[in-house]
């Protein structure tokens, strides 16, 4: 693994985090390479509140980890930190509130809208080895996100079927729920290049929040689109995709789409949904919600959306539930996945157990 750092580290409290931060990297065996290197795993991206500049990543497999330091700690971290993350396209933000000499405080902020604390004091060394456990799952995780669009769906699909009604029921419930944060408008809060940049290398157009998949076959299923207003559920092979397949070698999602619509990249935690339907044909149904529920099981690492190692981690506590077609997992300061024999059986069961708030630690 290699690392990389850009921007300014002006102010001796961010010198003291930078030194900190390589020397614990080169302690796990990472080594330094330079920001523009392609097959650069790790790059820790300093820049400021006022006007974040971003590292424009080469590759996907690019990790991208912007600082920024604030002298006080804002009243709503999250609105205010936010905006940051996105416009300075990345993976992850750590936001620190202190002044030039010391950091008085430390917040993850993460692409699935929540954030968590790490305590750091006065010369406190093992902040670094803390920090370190919390970055290198994340860096080192794999991201599945490439669509491969076959221009195959048969006619009789390509206004839906049943089960795409279902899709279609599903998302007006969790909008009645109120359990669909409206779609992030990044394109409203980044420059038209950054934008473009964000397109080209990633293929979306925003970011959106939960999904809901239903099984069509033995090995396909339909699934929401990433990007869209889940509660509005329209187009097939738009709003709503037929997923056949994950191709290893090419590291991509297979779809089966009209040939006359100019396809969406499906939602990224296709590659989860493809483990739980795969392994158990019991499994009718799925939804994913940024919420929680009392007593679940969860996951140990907050690995980001859309990378095998999620997938993995939720799939094998599905496989550990008592009764896998109706289990429900909690991943870790991101929210639930719920299996089910079909989606209104599913909402039977979660419907006023639900908690809004998602616990972060």
């Amino acid at each position: 693994m290699n690392f990389a750092f850009t921007g300014e580290r002006n102010t001796p409290a961010l010198q003291w985090l930078a030194d900190g931060l390589e020397d614990v990297l080169r302690q796990h065996g990472y080594r330094p390479v330079d920001p523009g290197t392609e097959d650069v795993r790790l790059v820790l991206n300093f820049t400021g509140a006022d006007k974040p500049e971003p590292h424009r990543r080469r590759s996907q497999a690019t990790f991208v980890v912007s600082v920024i330091q604030v002298p006080e700690r804002p009243d709503d971290i999250l609105r205010t930190a936010y905006p940051l993350l996105v416009k300075s396209l990345s993976n992850l933000l750590i936001f620190l509130v202190g002044d030039e000499r010391a950091i008085r405080e430390t917040y993850f902020v993460t692409l699935e809208r929540g954030y968590y604390t790490l305590a750091v004091e006065p010369g406190d060394e093992a902040y670094f080895a803390r920090m370190y456990e919390r970055l290198a799952p994340l860096a080192s995780s794999r991201l599945v996100i490439r669509n491969e669009f076959v221009p195959d769906l048969p006619r009789e699909l390509w206004e839906g079927d049943e089960v795409t009604e279902q899709l279609r029921w599903a998302s007006k419930k969790l909008e009645e729920l109120d359990l669909l944060p409206a779609p992030f408008p990044i394109q409203e809060i980044l420059s038209e290049r950054d934008f473009r940049h964000v397109q080209h290398l990633y293929g979306i157009g925003g970011l959106s929040y939960g999904n809901l998949s239903a099984r069509h076959g033995p090995r396909s299923y339909w699934m929401s689109a990433s990007g869209v207003n889940k509660a509005r559920l329209e187009t097939i092979g738009r709003d709503i995709l037929l997923v056949t397949g994950y191709d290893p070698e090419k590291n991509a999602m297979i779809l089966s789409v009209p040939p006359h619509v100019e396809p969406r990249r499906v939602s990224v935690d296709a590659i989860e949904h493809w483990m739980i339907y795969t392994t158990h044909p019991e499994v009718k149904a799925i939804v994913h919600v940024h919420a929680w529920m009392e007593g679940v099981p969860s996951t140990e690492v907050n690995y980001p959306c859309g990378t095998y190692e999620l997938a993995s981690a939720v799939a094998d506590l599905v496989n550990r539930s008592p009764d896998p077609a109706c289990a429900v997992v909690g991943l870790k300061n991101h929210g639930l996945t719920i299996t089910g024999r079909s989606l209104p059986e599913i909402f039977s069961r979660i419907e006023g157990k639900i908690l809004r708030q998602v616990p972060m630690s």
